[in-house]
Protein backbone atom coordinates (compact mmCIF):
# COMPACT_ATOMS: atom_id res chain seq x y z
CA UNK A 1 0.00 0.00 0.00
CA UNK A 2 2.98 2.46 0.78
CA UNK A 3 4.95 1.41 -2.30
CA UNK A 4 1.31 2.44 -4.34
CA UNK A 5 1.02 5.49 -2.63
CA UNK A 6 4.11 6.85 -3.33
CA UNK A 7 3.92 5.66 -7.14
CA UNK A 8 0.82 7.33 -7.47
CA UNK A 9 2.08 10.89 -5.57
CA UNK A 10 5.26 11.16 -8.20
CA UNK A 11 3.18 10.93 -11.20
CA UNK A 12 0.95 13.24 -9.66
CA UNK A 13 3.53 16.04 -8.54
CA UNK A 14 5.08 15.17 -12.41
CA UNK A 15 1.95 16.44 -13.91
CA UNK A 16 1.06 19.57 -11.60
CA UNK A 17 4.65 20.82 -12.24
CA UNK A 18 4.40 20.34 -15.99
CA UNK A 19 1.08 21.88 -15.99
CA UNK A 20 2.77 24.49 -14.16
CA UNK A 21 5.58 25.11 -16.20
CA UNK A 22 3.51 25.24 -18.76
CA UNK A 23 1.21 28.07 -17.60
CA UNK A 24 4.47 29.93 -16.78
CA UNK A 25 6.11 29.65 -20.29
CA UNK A 26 2.43 30.64 -21.74
CA UNK A 27 2.01 33.69 -19.64
CA UNK A 28 5.81 34.93 -20.32
CA UNK A 29 5.26 34.08 -24.77
CA UNK A 30 2.26 36.14 -24.03
CA UNK A 31 3.64 39.06 -22.57
CA UNK A 32 6.60 39.79 -24.73
CA UNK A 33 4.20 38.96 -27.50
CA UNK A 34 2.11 41.92 -26.12
CA UNK A 35 4.77 44.09 -25.63
CA UNK A 36 6.30 43.70 -29.09
CA UNK A 37 2.99 43.85 -31.16
CA UNK A 38 0.73 46.32 -29.41
CA UNK A 39 3.19 49.27 -29.79
CA UNK A 40 3.61 48.28 -33.39
CA UNK A 41 -0.11 47.31 -34.27
CA UNK A 42 -1.76 49.98 -32.24
CA UNK A 43 -1.02 54.00 -32.95
CA UNK A 44 -0.84 55.36 -29.57
CA UNK A 45 0.74 58.25 -28.29
CA UNK A 46 1.44 58.15 -24.49
CA UNK A 47 1.52 61.38 -24.14
CA UNK A 48 -1.92 61.94 -25.72
CA UNK A 49 -4.39 63.51 -22.93
CA UNK A 50 -8.10 63.94 -22.99
CA UNK A 51 -9.49 65.50 -20.10
CA UNK A 52 -13.00 64.58 -21.51
CA UNK A 53 -12.12 60.94 -20.05
CA UNK A 54 -10.13 61.43 -16.94
CA UNK A 55 -10.48 58.56 -14.70
CA UNK A 56 -13.16 56.83 -16.18
CA UNK A 57 -13.85 53.10 -14.71
CA UNK A 58 -12.51 50.15 -16.77
CA UNK A 59 -14.98 49.42 -19.47
CA UNK A 60 -15.69 47.53 -22.78
CA UNK A 61 -13.98 50.95 -24.61
CA UNK A 62 -11.14 51.37 -22.11
CA UNK A 63 -10.40 47.65 -20.27
CA UNK A 64 -8.05 49.32 -17.36
CA UNK A 65 -9.98 52.52 -17.38
CA UNK A 66 -8.14 55.71 -18.03
CA UNK A 67 -5.67 57.97 -15.52
CA UNK A 68 -6.52 61.30 -14.01
CA UNK A 69 -5.13 62.44 -17.87
CA UNK A 70 -8.02 60.50 -19.93
CA UNK A 71 -5.20 58.45 -21.13
CA UNK A 72 -6.22 54.47 -21.87
CA UNK A 73 -4.70 52.58 -19.21
CA UNK A 74 -4.39 49.49 -21.08
CA UNK A 75 -1.83 50.71 -23.48
CA UNK A 76 0.15 52.99 -20.97
CA UNK A 77 0.55 49.55 -19.04
CA UNK A 78 1.95 47.67 -21.90
CA UNK A 79 4.38 50.32 -22.77
CA UNK A 80 5.14 50.82 -19.23
CA UNK A 81 5.97 46.76 -19.28
CA UNK A 82 7.96 47.52 -22.32
CA UNK A 83 10.62 49.68 -20.36
CA UNK A 84 10.64 48.09 -17.29
CA UNK A 85 11.38 44.62 -19.19
CA UNK A 86 13.87 46.51 -20.96
CA UNK A 87 15.45 48.04 -17.67
CA UNK A 88 15.32 44.39 -16.00
CA UNK A 89 16.58 42.41 -19.38
CA UNK A 90 19.50 44.62 -20.18
CA UNK A 91 20.62 45.10 -16.73
CA UNK A 92 20.49 41.24 -15.71
CA UNK A 93 22.44 40.75 -18.79
CA UNK A 94 24.90 43.07 -17.40
CA UNK A 95 25.10 42.23 -13.57
CA UNK A 96 25.40 38.64 -14.74
CA UNK A 97 28.79 39.27 -17.02
CA UNK A 98 30.09 41.29 -13.80
CA UNK A 99 29.29 39.16 -11.40
CA UNK A 100 30.61 35.88 -13.51
CA UNK A 101 33.44 37.79 -14.47
CA UNK A 102 34.59 38.22 -10.61
CA UNK A 103 33.57 35.38 -9.27
CA UNK A 104 35.15 33.21 -11.64
CA UNK A 105 38.30 35.42 -11.19
CA UNK A 106 37.75 34.70 -7.26
CA UNK A 107 37.62 30.93 -7.67
CA UNK A 108 40.18 30.28 -10.47
CA UNK A 109 42.85 32.25 -8.62
CA UNK A 110 42.24 31.84 -4.94
CA UNK A 111 44.21 33.00 -2.84
CA UNK A 112 45.02 36.58 -2.11
CA UNK A 113 42.90 37.70 -4.70
CA UNK A 114 39.69 35.57 -3.89
CA UNK A 115 39.97 37.11 -0.09
CA UNK A 116 40.66 40.47 -1.65
CA UNK A 117 37.27 40.19 -4.34
CA UNK A 118 35.05 38.53 -1.87
CA UNK A 119 36.15 41.09 0.79
CA UNK A 120 35.13 43.50 -1.62
CA UNK A 121 31.59 41.90 -2.20
CA UNK A 122 30.85 41.55 1.43
CA UNK A 123 31.77 45.15 2.04
CA UNK A 124 29.12 46.26 -0.84
CA UNK A 125 26.50 43.52 0.13
CA UNK A 126 26.22 45.85 3.60
CA UNK A 127 25.07 48.44 1.72
CA UNK A 128 21.65 48.10 1.05
CA UNK A 129 20.35 47.83 -2.62
CA UNK A 130 18.15 50.58 -2.87
CA UNK A 131 20.56 53.15 -0.92
CA UNK A 132 22.97 52.49 -3.16
CA UNK A 133 21.03 52.48 -6.26
CA UNK A 134 19.77 55.89 -5.32
CA UNK A 135 23.15 57.25 -4.92
CA UNK A 136 24.05 56.18 -8.14
CA UNK A 137 21.11 57.16 -10.19
CA UNK A 138 21.78 60.50 -8.55
CA UNK A 139 24.92 61.00 -10.26
CA UNK A 140 22.88 61.35 -13.58
CA UNK A 141 19.68 62.75 -14.96
CA UNK A 142 16.83 61.07 -14.92
CA UNK A 143 16.51 58.37 -17.50
CA UNK A 144 16.66 54.70 -18.68
CA UNK A 145 20.29 54.34 -18.75
CA UNK A 146 20.75 55.52 -15.32
CA UNK A 147 18.17 53.06 -13.72
CA UNK A 148 19.95 50.41 -16.16
CA UNK A 149 23.68 51.32 -14.66
CA UNK A 150 22.07 51.36 -11.11
CA UNK A 151 20.41 48.04 -11.30
CA UNK A 152 23.41 46.37 -12.85
CA UNK A 153 26.29 47.36 -10.24
CA UNK A 154 23.78 46.90 -7.26
CA UNK A 155 22.46 43.26 -8.06
CA UNK A 156 25.73 41.43 -9.71
CA UNK A 157 27.18 40.45 -6.38
CA UNK A 158 25.06 37.42 -5.58
CA UNK A 159 25.83 36.10 -9.29
CA UNK A 160 29.45 36.60 -7.91
CA UNK A 161 29.16 34.41 -4.88
CA UNK A 162 27.03 31.44 -6.62
CA UNK A 163 29.80 31.24 -9.96
CA UNK A 164 32.82 31.48 -6.93
CA UNK A 165 31.34 28.59 -5.34
CA UNK A 166 30.51 26.61 -8.16
CA UNK A 167 34.34 27.02 -9.62
CA UNK A 168 35.83 26.01 -6.58
CA UNK A 169 33.63 22.68 -7.14
CA UNK A 170 34.92 22.34 -10.53
CA UNK A 171 38.04 22.94 -9.45
CA UNK A 172 37.59 19.31 -7.58
CA UNK A 173 36.62 17.28 -10.56
CA UNK A 174 38.77 14.78 -12.37
CA UNK A 175 38.53 16.49 -15.58
CA UNK A 176 40.01 19.83 -14.41
CA UNK A 177 42.72 17.94 -12.81
CA UNK A 178 43.91 16.00 -16.02
CA UNK A 179 44.13 19.22 -17.35
CA UNK A 180 46.22 20.46 -15.15
CA UNK A 181 48.21 16.97 -14.84
CA UNK A 182 48.92 17.54 -19.27
CA UNK A 183 50.48 20.86 -18.53
CA UNK A 184 47.46 23.49 -19.40
CA UNK A 185 47.93 27.12 -17.80
CA UNK A 186 45.81 28.42 -15.13
CA UNK A 187 44.19 30.42 -17.93
CA UNK A 188 43.22 27.89 -20.67
CA UNK A 189 41.77 25.54 -17.81
CA UNK A 190 39.67 28.88 -16.68
CA UNK A 191 38.53 29.75 -20.03
CA UNK A 192 38.16 25.95 -21.29
CA UNK A 193 36.56 24.13 -18.48
CA UNK A 194 35.96 26.13 -15.62
CA UNK A 195 33.86 29.19 -17.32
CA UNK A 196 32.21 27.11 -19.39
CA UNK A 197 31.19 24.67 -16.43
CA UNK A 198 29.07 27.73 -14.75
CA UNK A 199 26.94 29.13 -17.48
CA UNK A 200 24.02 27.15 -16.61
CA UNK A 201 23.88 28.75 -13.02
CA UNK A 202 25.17 32.26 -14.07
CA UNK A 203 22.53 32.01 -16.62
CA UNK A 204 19.54 30.78 -13.87
CA UNK A 205 20.72 33.95 -11.75
CA UNK A 206 20.50 36.19 -14.60
CA UNK A 207 16.91 34.82 -15.41
CA UNK A 208 16.05 35.05 -11.73
CA UNK A 209 17.32 38.87 -11.89
CA UNK A 210 14.62 40.17 -14.23
CA UNK A 211 12.11 40.47 -12.57
CA UNK A 212 14.14 41.73 -9.18
CA UNK A 213 15.33 44.59 -11.45
CA UNK A 214 12.05 45.17 -13.05
CA UNK A 215 11.21 45.60 -9.07
CA UNK A 216 14.02 48.37 -8.05
CA UNK A 217 13.10 49.55 -11.29
CA UNK A 218 9.80 50.49 -9.97
CA UNK A 219 11.00 51.18 -6.95
CA UNK A 220 12.99 54.16 -8.35
CA UNK A 221 10.75 55.33 -10.35
CA UNK A 222 8.28 55.60 -7.05
CA UNK A 223 10.59 57.50 -5.16
CA UNK A 224 10.69 59.96 -8.21
CA UNK A 225 14.12 59.09 -8.61
CA UNK A 226 14.43 56.98 -11.52
CA UNK A 227 13.05 57.93 -15.09
CA UNK A 228 10.92 60.95 -15.35
CA UNK A 229 7.28 61.37 -14.26
CA UNK A 230 5.87 61.76 -18.06
CA UNK A 231 7.63 58.71 -19.28
CA UNK A 232 5.90 55.65 -19.33
CA UNK A 233 7.20 52.66 -16.95
CA UNK A 234 5.49 50.65 -14.58
CA UNK A 235 6.98 52.42 -11.30
CA UNK A 236 5.81 55.65 -12.68
CA UNK A 237 2.50 54.57 -13.48
CA UNK A 238 2.14 53.44 -9.61
CA UNK A 239 3.10 56.35 -8.73
CA UNK A 240 0.81 58.70 -10.87
CA UNK A 241 -2.37 56.51 -9.18
CA UNK A 242 -1.13 56.82 -5.63
CA UNK A 243 -3.26 60.15 -5.44
CA UNK A 244 -6.53 58.68 -7.06
CA UNK A 245 -6.27 55.33 -4.87
CA UNK A 246 -6.23 57.93 -2.28
CA UNK A 247 -9.86 59.35 -3.61
CA UNK A 248 -10.92 55.90 -3.86
CA UNK A 249 -10.22 55.44 -7.63
CA UNK A 250 -8.49 52.28 -7.53
CA UNK A 251 -7.76 51.04 -10.93
CA UNK A 252 -4.79 53.53 -11.74
CA UNK A 253 -2.84 51.50 -9.33
CA UNK A 254 -4.06 47.76 -9.15
CA UNK A 255 -3.18 47.10 -12.71
CA UNK A 256 0.24 48.26 -13.21
CA UNK A 257 0.68 46.19 -9.92
CA UNK A 258 -0.62 43.03 -11.84
CA UNK A 259 1.80 43.79 -14.83
CA UNK A 260 4.64 43.75 -11.95
CA UNK A 261 3.54 40.90 -10.10
CA UNK A 262 2.14 38.16 -13.06
CA UNK A 263 5.79 38.47 -15.05
CA UNK A 264 7.69 37.69 -11.49
CA UNK A 265 5.30 34.98 -11.20
CA UNK A 266 5.57 33.60 -14.87
CA UNK A 267 9.32 34.01 -14.28
CA UNK A 268 9.67 32.22 -10.86
CA UNK A 269 8.04 29.25 -12.31
CA UNK A 270 10.20 29.06 -15.62
CA UNK A 271 13.39 29.47 -13.23
CA UNK A 272 12.04 27.22 -10.86
CA UNK A 273 12.02 24.14 -13.39
CA UNK A 274 15.34 25.29 -14.81
CA UNK A 275 16.90 24.74 -11.22
CA UNK A 276 15.26 21.30 -11.46
CA UNK A 277 16.95 20.35 -14.41
CA UNK A 278 20.35 21.87 -12.78
CA UNK A 279 20.02 19.73 -9.97
CA UNK A 280 18.70 15.85 -10.96
CA UNK A 281 18.77 14.56 -7.73
CA UNK A 282 16.96 17.54 -5.75
CA UNK A 283 14.66 17.06 -8.67
CA UNK A 284 14.50 13.14 -7.92
CA UNK A 285 13.74 14.08 -4.26
CA UNK A 286 10.99 16.28 -5.82
CA UNK A 287 9.27 13.50 -7.66
CA UNK A 288 9.12 10.57 -4.93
Amino acid sequence: MADTAWRRHGPDRRSTRALRVRTAAAVTALLVLTVLLVPALVRFDPQAVDLSAKLLPPSWQHPFGTDDLGRDLLLRCVHGLRVSLLVGVVAALVATVLGTAVGAAAGALGGRTDRLLMRAVDALSAIPHLLLGIFVVALFRPGIWPVVVSVALTHWLSTARIVRAEVLSLRGRPYVDAAVSGGASRWRVTVRHLVPGVLPQAGLAAVLMIPHAMWHESALSFLGLGLPAHQASLGTLVQAGRGSLLAGDWWPTLFPGLFLIVPTLAVAGLAGAWRERLSPRRRSELTL
